[in-house]
């Protein structure tokens, strides 16, 4: 009984035949969250007050990545 919650975490995800990372798709959700937080400060103008935001925008894909393997995504 002990290993029923392995079969639980995915180690790839399926799409048709294709297999996937689990990292993979932590990265593209990442990057797609970083995309709306970065177009949700342009659109309020917050983004001026950064030095320089495409390394703004690379930090938030980084950081979203992070959280979604960690929390969402375990693998």
């Amino acid at each position: 009984m002990t290993g029923l919650g392995m079969n639980l975490i995915p180690s790839e995800f399926a799409i048709g035949d294709v297999y996937l990372p689990p990292m993979l798709i932590a990265t593209l959700l990442g990057m797609v969250l970083a995309w709306l937080t970065a177009h949700l400060l342009n659109r309020f103008r917050l983004s001026r007050f950064f030095f320089y935001p495409p390394l703004v925008l690379l930090a938030l894909v980084v950081i979203y990545t992070v959280l979604i393997g960690t929390f969402v995504i375990p693998s």
